[in-house]
């Protein structure tokens, strides 16, 4: 389902919550039962690479698909593309919706709607291992060095995004974390929010703890070094899209 074509009477969504979901992502998700909790205001735009017809995908005139080439970074940069709304919310299909994390990001983009606005980590039950370990390694991460991730539910304004331009689609991973470091580069300040975000832990349990936690934390410093000599050079073009790092 196309996104509706714009009229002149319609009011522009004050939020665009984008949601993607990649090939052979299979259900049921507990976000998408509890969409409903959104206010009736907001659009939202699940961003396939595919058609999908077994996810039960609650469409109507808020809210729709949109359909690109594979790749979460592609998925979600032609989904903001197509929003209408003045703030792109970006969730995770693990993620679950509470009215605590909409009230408290109505506030945060009240008080603050220029910045970059995050939740704090918090994993179900369905891991393997010292979760709670993670979710606090991520809040310290996030709150006292100011590198949240995308499963804490990035969201800013549709203008910022645009002046960041978008993810970046030539990394194979870490789309999320480089948009942060190109926001503070850019001198967007981040909020974190007082309210949860709780996202699945399964991944965990596939993969093994160890494994995974290691695999991260590689990752995210192994990528995080040459951005942090850019914030500090005060180098940073949105129209100059890195290689892979």
């Amino acid at each position: 389902m196309a996104r509706p074509a714009v009229k002149s009477d319609v009011v522009t969504p004050p939020v665009s919550v984008i949601i993607p979901i990649g090939p052979g992502e299979a259900g049921p998700f507990r976000l998408i039962e509890t969409l409903g909790l959104l206010p009736p205001s907001w659009e939202i735009v699940f961003a396939l690479c595919e058609s999908r017809d077994d996810l039960a995908l609650p469409l109507n005139k808020r809210v729709y698909t949109v359909i690109s080439n594979k790749g979460r970074a592609i998925q979600m940069n032609t989904a903001a593309q197509l929003a209408g709304g003045r703030a792109l919310w970006f969730l995770h299909l693990d993620s679950v919706l509470t009215r605590e994390m909409i009230h408290a990001l109505e506030q945060g983009l009240a008080s603050k709607p220029d910045a970059l606005h995050y939740f704090q980590l918090a994993f179900a039950g369905d891991g393997a291992g010292p979760m709670a370990f993670n979710a606090k390694g991520a809040n310290l991460r996030s709150n006292w060095l100011g590198i949240p991730f995308g499963d804490q539910g990035l969201c800013l304004s549709a203008a910022s995004f645009r002046a960041l331009g978008g993810y970046c689609e030539k990394v194979s991973y870490g789309e999320d974390h480089l948009l942060v470091w190109h926001a503070r580069q850019l001198g967007l300040k981040l909020n974190g929010l007082d309210a949860e975000l709780c996202t699945s832990a399964r991944k965990y349990d596939q993969q093994g703890w160890w494994r995974l936690t290691l695999l991260y934390q590689w990752r995210w410093i192994r990528q995080a070094w040459p951005q942090y000599v850019r914030l500090l050079r005060g180098k940073f073009d949105p129209r100059q899209r890195i290689q892979n790092q």
